[in-house]
């Protein structure tokens, strides 16, 4: 399967499901390789409808609803004699993004949700109330739907990247619609997020990583399972859209805008706020349009009040909202009754917006990971230098608030003392405080967007000081992920930015020159990291177990079941034993033996494996896995 062409609209699941369960079982053999060679074909655009011809006498033709998504099967037609239950219908809905849940209600407010691969911005939420989950546990037809659910993921998860094909995922698809139906909420978003997945790593797209995958099965078959054992924990059972309460009046100052780009085919851009009691709060101006309309979004106008503030404006100034409405994570509602006048923006260096740099950043670290993940939406505030560069990689250090002593003046980092004015600075030399190495990501790196070119500019110019908004990656080492630079007060070795900038630079979307840096005999010198500096997480012996998590999403149970046939030569439960993991070796050994497991039928023949049973031995490895590596990053902190 190649890439999804970006023209192509987000279609419903519930639409893709019918469209490929209508075909006859000869033509499901046909459609992986239709979906390959019609993806290709060019689209014709007439006032937004879509037509794709796939042959003479065929043309299948896509009218999107308001919301700019395929919701109902009557939106796609084909004119072949056998639409609409054709090969060439089926395909181009294979083909097409794989649309939001309850994509037909949000035709007014279209905002995509951000997932756990690659760092993300605040979900998605409209201004209707969802109704609240029954205390009692989930419901008998809950119970069924989550049972089912899983079934199918268990399927996918035998199947393995290889054979999960366009069939596979529409059975996917067609439970995640009968969850929802049956209110299932979460379990729906996390069977979405594993057919992306899938489709991504079947086209080999750059942006896609394997853990991004496992980390949404492994969630998929969790929830379900707990659904189907009928845990009567309410928060399994999600919640449609998040609903939006009173705030009253208010008063917000901007900080920093990040780009959204979603693997639904979604972009736009998020504009986080800081209130004078130092809660968060964002903007968010998300629609169907990928890269491009991310980068437009920058500047695209505030739909919050009067509307006479664009989103380069907000995240250096503010709004005072009288009227407020919020919903759970921080989200700003642009409700009729809401009132909102830009009111003049501050300096990182002026209160309330200064205290986000006050804390020490392990200590912001360590609250952020002791939350539950799904509410694990605050940014963190530090001041780092910037000690070197290796890829894509920025290597920082902290710099510490109060490390001078009592005594003449000193720089934090040079340790020697402060000059006058006029006197003649000595070579300076660099001394980092301690502390493990900070790794900084690009937040996207996509090349319509400014992240990486930011990033090579602060690499060449190791010394460098900068305040920082980052987000954190939970799941590497110390790795943060800047959305917005500034100058630390009270030294030279730091950014100098425009008035006009309010000393701050949106990495996203401000370009960083060299007029924007110190002169280089201004940056003391400072002392490197011989390569990569090591990170537990990759060095530990988890890597064995993390192998054959992967492994089993990537390449299915056969796969898998291959180190119990050479009796695990490699000896990776025995090194896991030896390393001190002892239940992780057990899990591993199980895991590779349940793959090989098979079992004949009273006439001696071998019957189909139980994928239900394979899914949970896998998952009871997958979840030990994620607990043990979280710890790990929690100990680089």
């Amino acid at each position: 399967m190649i890439p999804m062409k970006p023209q192509l609209p987000p279609a419903a699941p519930e639409v893709v499901a019918a469209a490929v369960e209508g075909l006859t079982s000869r033509l499901r053999k046909k459609l992986d390789a239709a979906v390959e060679s019609y993806a290709t074909l060019p689209v014709a655009d007439s006032d937004g409808t879509l037509s794709i011809r796939c042959g003479e006498d065929a043309e299948v033709v896509l009218t999107p609803g308001p919301s700019g998504t395929i919701t109902e099967a009557e939106q796609a037609v084909c004119g072949c004699l056998l639409a609409p239950r054709c090969l060439h219908r089926a395909a181009i809905l294979s083909a097409c993004p794989v649309a939001e849940p309850g994509a037909a209600d949000t035709a007014v407010e279209v905002e995509a949700e951000v997932e756990a691969d690659e760092p993300t911005a605040p979900a998605r939420s409209t201004a209707v109330e969802a109704p609240p989950a029954p205390p009692s546990g989930p419901t008998r037809a809950q119970v069924t739907a989550a049972t089912a659910l899983r079934a199918a993921a268990a399927a996918v998860l035998t199947a393995g990247v290889p054979a999960a094909g366009a069939v596979p995922q529409a059975e996917l698809l067609r439970a995640a619609h009968a969850a929802r139906l049956a209110g299932l909420h979460r379990a729906e978003a996390a069977a979405l997020r594993v057919v992306r997945g899938l489709r991504s790593a079947r086209a080999r797209e750059d942006g896609h990583r394997l853990a991004d995958l496992v980390e949404s099965v492994r969630e998929l078959l969790l929830t379900t399972h707990r659904l189907a054992s009928a845990d009567p924990d309410p928060a399994l059972v999600g919640t449609a859209r998040r609903g939006y309460r009173a705030g009253g009046a208010l008063k917000v100052l901007g900080v920093c805008r990040e780009p959204v780009l979603s693997a639904t085919g979604y972009g736009g851009v998020v504009t986080h706020l800081l209130g004078e009691d130092g809660r968060w709060f964002s903007v968010a101006d998300v629609k169907p349009g990928g890269p491009a309309r991310a980068r437009d979004a920058a500047t695209a106008t505030v739909a919050l009040g009067s509307g006479a503030l664009d989103h380069a404006r907000l995240a250096r100034g503010g709004l005072l909202i009288s009227g407020a409405t919020i919903s759970p994570e921080g989200r700003l509602g642009a409700g009729k009754g809401v009132k909102a006048t830009p009111v003049p923006g501050r300096p990182w260096t002026s209160a309330p917006l200064t205290a986000l740099f006050d804390r020490p950043l392990s200590e912001q670290i360590m609250s952020h990971l002791t939350e539950p993940e799904d509410t694990n939406q605050a940014l963190v505030g530090c001041d780092l230098v910037i000690v070197g560069g290796t890829g894509d990689t920025l290597l920082a250090r902290e710099l510490r608030p109060g490390a001078e002593e009592d005594g003449p003046q000193t720089d934090p980092l040079t340790a020697r003392p402060a000059e006058s004015p006029n006197a003649t600075p000595p070579t300076p030399t660099l001394t980092p405080p301690p502390g493990p190495p900070i790794r900084l990501l690009p937040a996207h790196p996509h090349p319509d967007l400014a992240h990486t070119p930011n990033f090579a500019q602060l690499a060449a110019r190791p010394g460098i000081r900068i305040r920082v908004i980052a987000r954190l990656d939970p799941d590497r080492a110390a790795t943060l992920r800047p959305l917005a630079v500034g100058p630390v007060p009270g030294t030279e070795a730091t950014l100098r930015l425009p008035p006009e900038w309010l000393d701050r630079a949106d990495l996203g979307y401000d370009r960083l020159r060299g007029a924007h840096f110190p002169p280089p005999d201004a940056l003391p010198s400072v002392a490197g990291f011989d390569g990569t500096p090591a990170d537990p997480l990759a060095d530990s012996p988890l890597w064995r177990m993390r192998r054959l998590v992967e492994l089993a999403v990537a390449g299915g149970r056969r796969a898998v079941a291959e180190p119990a046939r050479d009796g695990d030569r490699q000896g990776s439960a025995a090194a896991l034993r030896r390393s001190g993991f002892g239940t992780m070796a057990d899990l591993a050994t199980a895991l590779t033996a349940e793959a090989d497991r098979r079992t004949r039928d009273v006439f001696g023949r071998l019957s189909d494996p139980d994928a239900d049973r394979y899914a949970q031995v896998w998952l009871s490895a997958a979840v030990h896995l994620a607990g043990a590596e979280r710890a790990l990053v929690r100990s680089t902190w």
